[in-house]
């Protein structure tokens, strides 16, 4: 065994000393953040723990009074202690930009030389427990050792040599069988897997960035070290790494001095000895780094110049010029666009991805786009069309290599955007029925400022139709001058609005023209006409509704012949007038009789209600009947026809919601139900339109001109659909025979339960807060993430803060939502500003999961009026996985979970009707099968990615390279070789094999078995099928 060095054992007990010394302070200055399941810090359920033991150890113990492992802390009050030690509270400082101590780790001579300093870690051992212990790389490279510990120097030290893989995540045996996987963060969890035996050293970093740091300077150790380990001064490795490091910084200087010989004045052609203003600088390193203020570019510069004015030596030569002091040279440049432009986040995925290299090369970056991004037909030629558009550098893009600038403006393009560009356009089924669709709806769409007294103008239907509504409010009432107008009613205007009233001519006008812009929605546009006038300005009505919309209007009831609504498709281009007319004679499944009336009540209040005949001319051109709710509270009846819609008030609308949820979502399938905001909403403000949306009523009708959280959810559920106002209900709202009901708090019947794994890695160029007072441009963001859907599925997590960081904070957390019913769940960001004095919002985003992309992503933030900031963006990970069961997800042990059975078969529940009872009995069986097929499948799947060390979130591929690099034997020879001549590949082993390889190829040809089986069960579709079909006739 080498010797330790002195530099390092007094490193060692320097760091021992100082924490034993440490006292926490205990004293709460801040509110508790919300409670996340993610993050290396403190959790509620620890601190629960704390308050509930009444033989709780003391918050801090010095590590050098655990005399052996023996002695180990329990692993709860271990992770207790800890949090306690790094709370958030700490004194508020100022940051003049960036100093010495903050160092960026974007190298692997960097992370090895952290490495060599040394970590805490909490080294997991058997038996639950939980141990702090101080690790390091020793001077020679060689091996990595750990103290305090009851054994000796040699024992408590791993040679790199027996280390076989560095495994990330939580993702080890001792890891899944212990409850203390629950308690850490996957991020901050990694194990060393060693020995002939594979055995296991399982770690807990105190954060995701130490982390990093360690995996990747070990997989560098493990990868290059291997000829080293026979020299003393391990030369190779330093070599490998600095190689490593010069490979990037090649293609970075080459394409930098190229751009700053450029703008250098005429001279030779070299950048040498020749600078250019800190202006110029500016502006050129603005243009490069895509997101960087130009202040703090010129702080940096400026320090930059003053670093170099400081380490200048007093005899300087006599032929510099004295005006390139105050001037920026090419090293300056380069120096500060490094600092600027690395992420250290960015820089470990990449690492992650590449075969030890600092670059992505083509096979690199396959693996990453099919892997991780889940792109479909990954190739060469499209790797390449990726670097070809993101590589800066052209000796990069010559030699097929994305290097870390290249990277980081990937992750920043559309093609890595949360959002999927493909509902960027009409992609769902539009030829349904039109109840089968979600409609954006307007109300008093005249009015332009949410506030009181309002403003109206012809702008607020501008600005609805712009959103994408295509339902608009008309209130129209007698006129001066003999001609109708839009208003909220003659006792209302003067109150209520600051300008008289609008003329109806005007406003179907301006909805005539930007009704079917080419580059918007071509589906119907619904008028919803409140008449108040007159037979006479009735009319005018009629005139004014022809000469605008013309050959538009449709004319006539929207009723097929099958008794349901037209499609969309159908009305493409069609103006639709929602009011009161007599309904037709009265046809099999609809009611009302000839000259029968539905009307509708003056609104506002103030005037009384009355009864307002319509003229035929009028008449004639209303599509949909509009009526009001039935009285006393009464729920509308269904046999009311197809063309009838039903409008609620808030009120009364969430009492239904409450106890009639089931019985709305059935009479939604046939008709359109719409509600309106309460009447006491004076200041305009908007109801939660996912109350409603969850029970099927398609037309929530919002006060547009008021930003907020719920025009913010708005605007992201009609995204889905290309923004053309219409969006598709789920299928179990649509279906004929089908049981949803809003308010369940379980699995839904027939759609599978998920999880939605999502960690929230960092941000990107954040502004101040435009509300932040006096703070000035410091700025401490946090994020923000809920879910909003059925109320099983409701939830929000917080991250930690990040102080003093609006240019690039690192959050690093990780949380999960387990989602019933995802078709009806939006996911929401919002950054805020702690300890702000004012508005402490920063920005927001906001989508349905059906339209996130999984993989790495970018989320672009948008203001509170849905603009987007330029380029401020939170960096995220996406994935989801089925919840089996339909319960809370639990992670178990392999033999735990193989040797557990027991399976929830589906069960029909009996009619009463029994010639419908007798056709589903015969699904019974086939649903049976159908379930063991799927169970079997998951099973073998889940235990092959364990045993390959992957997490939950993998796929196949990800499985098949990270086994591909552990079945090598002593010699270079193949351990495992795949048979791909067959239609199912199969696995082979060469020689004699450990147990855990065996383990390996044991539960590959299950899986295979499984496969094949999924494959050949048409006849158990077939018998569902067919049993479906006779349900239906």
């Amino acid at each position: 065994m080498a010797e330790h060095s002195d530099e390092q054992n007094k490193r060692l007990s320097t760091h021992m000393n100082g924490f034993k010394a440490t006292v926490p302070n205990n004293k709460e200055t801040h509110d508790e953040p919300r409670v996340s399941n993610g993050g290396c810090e403190v959790t509620k359920e620890q601190r629960d723990l704390e308050d509930q033991s009444p033989e709780a150890p003391e918050p801090v113990r010095a590590v050098t009074e655990l005399k052996d492992e023996d002695a180990g802390i329990s692993r709860r009050s271990s992770l207790k202690k800890d949090g306690l030690r790094r709370g958030r509270d700490r004194k508020k400082t100022v940051s003049f930009g960036g100093m010495p101590g903050s160092r960026k780790i974007s190298s692997v001579s960097g992370c090895l030389s952290r490495m060599q300093e040394g970590s805490e870690f909490r080294k997991l051992r058997p038996g639950l427990r939980l141990y702090n212990r101080y690790f390091l790389l020793e001077a020679e490279q060689r091996a990595i050792r750990w103290e305090p510990s009851k054994k000796d120097a040699g024992k408590a030290r791993l040679l790199l040599t027996e280390v076989r893989e560095v495994r990330t995540g939580r993702n080890t045996d001792l890891f899944r069988g212990s409850g203390v996987s629950e308690l850490v963060a996957d991020d901050c969890a990694f194990s060393l897997v060693y020995g002939n035996g594979y055995d296991t050293l399982d770690l807990v970093a105190n954060s995701p960035e130490v982390a990093n740091i360690w995996v990747t300077g070990l997989r560098h150790l493990i990868s290059h070290g291997n000829s080293a380990h026979a020299h003393p001064a391990h030369t190779h490795v330093h070599a490998a790494a600095a190689a490593t490091e010069a490979g990037r910084l090649d293609l970075q200087l080459s394409w930098l001095s190229k751009e700053f010989s450029e703008l250098v004045a005429v001279g030779d052609g070299t950048t040498e000895g020749e600078c250019v203003s800190v202006r110029e600088a500016t502006d050129l390193m603005e243009k490069l780094t895509r997101g960087v203020k130009s202040s703090q570019i010129q702080l940096r510069l400026r320090e930059q110049l003053r670093i170099d004015t400081y380490s200048t030596p007093p005899h300087t030569p006599p032929h510099t010029p004295p005006h390139t002091a105050a001037r920026v040279s090419f090293q300056h440049f380069t120096q500060a666009f490094q600092d600027l432009s690395t992420r250290p986040e960015i820089y470990f995925l990449l690492v992650q991805f590449s075969s030890n290299k600092d670059f992505l090369d083509i096979k690199d970056l396959m693996r990453f786009l099919e892997t991780e991004q889940g792109a479909p037909q990954v190739s060469e030629d499209s790797a390449q069309v990726v670097i070809d558009r993101y590589e800066p550098t052209p000796l990069g893009r010559e030699l097929g290599r994305l290097s870390l600038d290249g990277f980081t403006r990937f992750l920043d393009s559309s093609e890595c955007c949360l959002f999927d560009p493909l509902h960027a356009h009409v992609c769902e089924d539009m030829t349904q029925p039109l109840s089968h669709y979600y409609i954006s709806s307007s109300h008093n769409t005249h009015v332009t400022e949410a506030q009181v007294p309002a403003v109206s103008g012809i702008g607020g239907y501008e600005r609805a139709m712009r959103l994408g509504c295509r339902c608009l409010e008309l209130d129209v009432w007698d006129g001066p001058h003999g001609r109708p107008a839009v208003s909220k009613g003659h006792t209302h205007s003067a109150m209520h609005t600051h300008t008289p009233p609008l003329a109806f001519r005007e406003v179907v006008q301006a909805v005539a023209r930007m009704a079917f812009p080419a580059s918007a929605s071509e589906y119907p546009i619904i008028l919803c006409l409140e008449n108040h006038c007159s037979a006479a300005q009735q009319r005018i009505m009629v005139r004014d509704l022809k000469e605008a919309f013309g050959e538009r209007l449709h004319r006539g009831l929207l009723c097929n012949k099958d008794g349901c609504l037209p499609s969309p498709n159908s009305l493409r281009g069609k103006v639709l007038l929602l009011g009161s007319r007599p309904l037709p004679d009265p046809q099999p499944g609809g009611g009302g009789g000839e000259g029968e009336e539905i009307t509708q009540k003056a609104s506002g209040g103030g005037v009384s209600s009355r009864r307002v005949p319509l003229c035929p001319e009028l008449s004639e051109l209303i599509s949909l009947c509009h009526a009001d709710s039935p009285p006393n509270n009464e729920f509308p009846s269904s046999a009311d026809p197809c063309c009838v819609v039903t409008c609620f008030r808030e009120a009364l609308a969430s009492r239904h919601v409450g106890d009639r949820s089931a019985e709305l979502v059935e009479l939604a399938k046939r008709r359109l139900l719409r509600v309106r905001p309460s009447l006491m909403r004076v200041d305009s403000s908007n109801p939660d339109p996912l109350g409603f949306w969850k029970a099927g009523l398609q037309m929530v009708a919002l006060n547009v001109q008021t930003e907020g959280a719920t025009l913010d959810l708005h605007r992201a559920w009609f995204r889905r659909n290309g923004a053309c106002g219409y969006a598709l209900r789920p299928a179990i709202m649509r279906q004929q025979v089908a049981y949803f009901s809003a308010n369940e708090r379980g699995a839904m019947p027939g759609v599978p339960p998920q999880t939605l794994h999502l960690r929230v890695i960092s941000g990107r160029s954040l502004p101040k807060p435009r509300g932040g007072g006096a703070k000035g441009d410091v700025l401490d963001p946090y994020v923000t993430v809920a879910i909003h859907g059925i109320p099983a599925d409701c939830a929000e997590r917080r991250t930690h803060t990040v102080p003093q960081n609006g240019e690039s904070p690192v959050f690093d957390q990780s949380f999960q939502f387990q989602l019933n019913l995802p078709e009806l769940a939006l996911l929401r960001f919002v950054v805020l500003d702690d300890f702000c004095i004012g508005d402490d919002f920063i920005g927001q985003y906001a989508l349905p999961l059906d339209c996130m992309q999984a993989g790495f992503r970018h989320v672009p933030l948008l203001t509170a009026e849905g603009e987007e900031l330029p380029h401020a963006r939170l960096l995220v990970h996406v994935a989801m996985t089925e919840r089996r069961g339909g319960g809370k997800a639990h992670k178990r042990g392999l033999s735990v979970r193989m040797g557990r059975r027991s399976r929830h078969y589906m069960q029909l529940q009996e009619l009463g009707l029994r010639v419908l009872d007798d056709v589903f009995k015969m699904a019974n069986q086939p649903l049976r099968e159908a379930t063991d097929l799927r169970e079997n499948m998951q099973e073998s799947l889940e235990a092959f990615k364990e045993l390959c060390g992957v997490s939950a979130l993998a796929n196949i591929t990800q499985c098949v390279l990270t086994l591909g690099s552990r079945v090598t034997g002593s010699e270079g020879t193949p351990l495992l070789l795949f048979d791909l001549s067959k239609p199912y590949p199969t696995m082979h082993q060469q020689g004699a094999l450990p147990d855990a390889l065996r383990k390996i190829i044991t539960i590959y040809h299950t899986m295979i078995q499984a496969s094949k089986a999924v494959d050949e069960s048409d006849g158990v579709h077939s018998k569902i099928l067919q049993t479906h079909h006779r349900g239906d006739r």
